[in-house]
């Protein structure tokens, strides 16, 4: 394990530590827990970055030309 030192703003502490009394963890596994969500969210964020970069227009609308031009079963309806 690492041990860090961040200063921040007095209030998102407050609230931090509120929400790991009431999930009964210590904060430093709530926080441990948000940074490793946040690392993921943005690897996910860049992974659909890296695919949308990939793709090719012109390909998708050639798939999409295929799809049959018909109002959608009752039960597919988006209401």
């Amino acid at each position: 394990m690492t041990t860090i030192s961040a200063k921040i703003p007095e209030t998102l502490f407050r609230r931090a530590l509120a929400i790991a009394e009431r999930e009964e963890i210590t904060l430093d596994q709530f926080i441990a827990i948000a940074v490793a969500s946040q690392i993921s969210s943005w690897g996910t964020g860049k992974s659909f970055e890296e695919r949308a970069a990939k793709g090719n227009w012109d390909e998708f609308r050639k798939i999409l030309a295929k799809a049959p031009d018909v109002e959608p079963a009752e039960e597919d309806r988006l209401n």
